[in-house]
């Protein structure tokens, strides 16, 4: 293990955020006099961010916790464009509408994890349709397209991995990776941005940012990127039955967030304390040497600080009770997420499928069958064995809900409103 003079690269070489790495030296140096500002990329594709960004938003958190200065980069520009790395088809091209809407949507999260404000360690917010869509095409091409060797664009896996499956590649999709570099070299000389940070799918085009930085004459810029989330099973991390686990509380509550990680792999638990809370180190390894059912005690902590993290100290503390009430007390706790269904539709019967799709429980009628089939559905706390079983209102518990429930760990209530 290196080791680092900064705090920064101290702090992110310990939990874990290092992958890859221009320079280190040269950045060490740069963050050790708290001389770094850096910044992340976050391109407005669709209302919410997911957990894969908030890898990238607790790097920049520790970036100022160590004296640096971190930029939070809104991708109006790029956007209209598309990423295409990791994707075997071209993105749906957003409108400029949907764009605004998107970024309008997302900008608030990052306030709950960073500071901004007008001083010298005070987060920014840029957005690179400032600079973007006012660059004159033919001026594009002779002061940046220059300096890109299309032999070098064609090996980025970006680009490679789509050409060797055969999946067409737009044109407009080949220039993203210039159009992301042009902003590292705009936002060095605006205000002398040094690093950018993203994820290890990121490295080709960032140092394309580098490089081009270089030939444009701006200062040294240095890339450093985040090993891509899996869990110790190998799965990408982020997906759940009911879709991606998104950062904005109304499109995945703070309970589902909280339940996300009180659900990791025992294996997973020290890896995600260390990326996505603030705990100190030793705390850390006091929880991940636990053992046994004590591994849980380790989970509930996790996931009470993670989702502090996001959603505050006490939607964390809610879900957290939410929890406690629905699985040792057996109670039907009023915090649970909840669907409304109209009396009208309770009265005439509703179907249970129906229920659980509606719930986003499960995703589908053929999933919901083969739930029923392994036990795996419960009204009420009672499992379903016939898929044609229709709820009304005689299934109303006092409280006036119907409990529905994935497993042991997931319910969501059914409200006649």
């Amino acid at each position: 293990m290196t080791a680092f003079k900064s705090d920064f690269l101290h702090i992110l070489q310990q939990r874990g955020f290092v992958h890859q790495c221009s320079d280190f030296e040269g950045l060490d140096a740069l963050a050790a006099k708290g001389q770094a500002t850096a910044y992340v990329g976050y391109d407005c594709t669709a209302p919410s961010l997911h957990i894969g960004n908030f890898l990238t938003m607790m790097m920049l958190y520790w970036l100022q916790q160590s004296g640096n200065k971190p930029i939070t980069l809104m991708g109006g520009g790029t956007t209209m464009v598309g990423d295409p790395s990791g994707k075997d088809e071209s993105r749906a091209l957003r409108t400029i509408h949907e764009i605004e809407a998107n970024k309008a949507s997302i900008r608030g999260v990052f306030a709950k994890v960073l500071r901004y404000g007008s001083g010298p360690g005070d987060a920014v917010m840029l957005d690179n349709a400032e600079w973007l869509t006012k660059l004159n095409w033919i001026e594009m091409l002779r002061d940046i397209g220059r300096h890109f060797s299309v032999n070098r664009m064609l090996t980025m896996d970006s680009v490679r991995l789509r050409l060797e499956r055969e999946q067409e590649m737009s044109f407009i999709e080949f220039n993203y990776m210039v159009c992301q570099a042009y902003d590292f070299v705009e936002l060095s000389r605006r205000v002398d941005c040094r690093l950018q940070m993203g994820g290890s799918d990121q490295w080709g085009n960032i140092v394309n940012g580098v490089d081009l930085g270089r030939r444009m004459g701006t200062p040294q810029l240095f890339a450093l990127t985040t090993p891509l989330l899996t869990t110790a099973s190998g799965e990408k991390m982020g997906k759940t039955a009911q879709g991606a686990v998104w950062l904005n509380a109304d499109q995945f509550s703070p309970y589902d967030f909280w339940q996300y990680w009180r659900n990791a792999e025992d294996a997973d638990v020290m890896k995600f304390l260390k990326l996505f809370t603030i705990l100190p180190m030793d705390e850390i390894a006091r929880l991940a040497a636990l053992k046994g059912a004590e591994i849980n005690e380790a989970k509930k902590v996790l996931a009470t600080e993670a989702t502090a993290l996001l959603h505050g100290r006490d939607a964390a503390n809610a879900a957290s009770e939410t929890a406690r009430q629905t699985f040792e007390e057996g109670s039907i706790a009023e915090n649970l997420p909840t669907i409304e269904i109209s009396r009208g539709e309770l009265e005439a019967g509703f179907g249970v499928l129906a229920a659980f799709v509606k719930t986003g429980l499960v995703a589908s009628n053929g999933e919901a069958r083969r739930q029923i089939k392994g036990g795996g559905l419960r009204v009420n706390d009672a499992a379903v064995s016939d898929d044609k079983m229709m709820l009304r209102s005689a299934d109303l518990t006092p409280e006036g809900v119907i409990k529905l429930s994935l497993g042991r760990k997931r319910h969501v209530l059914l409200r006649p409103a």
